[in-house]
């Protein structure tokens, strides 16, 4: 059987840079080489692209990873990494801004080239949580109160701002930076002294700011989506952080946050959730995979869809191919079906006219 040449895209501007790293190192690693040949496509910080060479397979994955053997890599356009001769599939494993938000996939779309995860309109609407939230409200999903705020109103009126937050939310709340992941930028304010510096670093990253009413007591709840039109969820897990919540140091430089999969929820929780998980893929028109986190109301049993990722981690430790594995889905059975989902729905985008003549 001939091998699929599978370009994996990873790294990029985005200050999610070293968790895309991380997760491409593990794909790298469960890319079963009997059937694919892995083809590294390199962003750097920089914004420039690098090309893995003819013999990949020679590279080992931590080489091209931490950049080094740098002369097995050829510095090239991003339209000419893309359409590399033989590349069968692109597996963007992009975290953030340029990379998860639909600017890398208008290029593969442009290109014309099959790619694993959501299409353009589903990437950016994955990556805005201003505009997901808005979505999920027309599809009648449970989301917690919040306010979107731009860079320009609260540098004009900060005061009236925080007035506006402490009258509609209350405290605590959460100030997020709206396009952007792993929980970068994110702080909880418990009064308005830390609500001016949550705000202060939420705008280091993001001009888009949203500020989430804080759910009492909450459990962090997680599920996976995988499917094109016909989506199915995984069994959810459960995230204890370390931490008050579950912000990036907790996700990737301390160990002792605990993750319990399958979660402990009753029947009807866990078909709930993984109904909604389903109902939130389908709100931001995701295809191939997502992560829908929840927030878990405990003294009222209330749940909430907090957010939909679009390219989970995939790190050995990270959620989305642990909830998989638990659910039947080994990691390296979940890439062939990936990789299967994004040749069917190019296949399929391949029968359109594109042409009234």
């Amino acid at each position: 059987m001939k091998k699929l040449r599978v370009g994996v895209i990873f790294g990029g501007r985005s200050s999610e840079h070293e968790v895309s790293v991380a997760s491409a190192a593990s794909i790298f690693r469960h890319l079963d080489p009997a059937r694919y040949e892995a083809i590294p496509i390199r962003i750097e910080k920089s914004g420039r692209w690098l090309l893995g060479g003819t013999a990949p397979q020679a590279i080992s994955a931590a080489a091209v990873i931490e950049g080094q053997r740098n002369d097995a890599l050829q510095a090239v356009e991003p339209s000419a990494a893309v359409t590399a001769p033989g590349l069968d599939v692109i597996f963007p494993v992009l975290h953030g801004p340029y990379g998860e938000d639909g600017t890398v996939q208008g290029l593969l779309e442009l290109a014309n080239v099959p790619y694993v995860g959501a299409g353009v309109l589903g990437s950016a609407a994955g990556m805005d949580k201003g505009v997901m939230k808005t979505l999920f409200a027309a599809c009648g999903l449970p989301i917690v109160a919040h306010l979107v705020i731009l860079r320009r109103d609260w540098d004009q009126d900060p005061r009236t701002i925080a007035a506006r937050v402490a009258s509609s939310l209350g405290f605590p709340v959460f100030v997020k930076p709206a396009n952007l992941g792993s929980s970068v930028g994110i702080s909880k304010a418990c009064g308005q002294e830390e609500f001016d510096r949550a705000m202060a670093l939420a705008l280091q990253f993001d001009r888009k700011i949203v500020i989430e009413a804080a759910v009492p007591d909450a459990r962090e709840i997680e599920c996976a989506v995988l499917g094109n039109d016909e989506p199915r969820a995984s069994v959810p897990g459960e995230v204890v952080p370390s931490r008050e919540f579950y912000d990036y140091e907790a996700k990737y430089l301390d160990d002792t946050s605990e993750l319990i999969i399958p979660a402990p929820l009753t029947g009807p929780q866990t078909a709930e959730i993984q109904r909604l998980a389903v109902e939130a893929f389908r709100a931001v028109e995701g295809a191939g995979m997502a992560r829908v986190d929840f927030l878990l109301a405990r003294a009222t049993d209330e749940i909430f869809v907090n957010e939909v990722n679009t390219i989970p981690g995939f790190t050995t430790i990270s959620m989305y191919p642990k909830l998989w594995e638990a659910s039947g889905l080994p990691y390296p059975a979940l890439l062939d079906r990936l990789i299967a989902l994004a040749l069917e729905r190019h296949a399929e985008k391949q029968q359109l006219r594109t042409s009234i003549t």
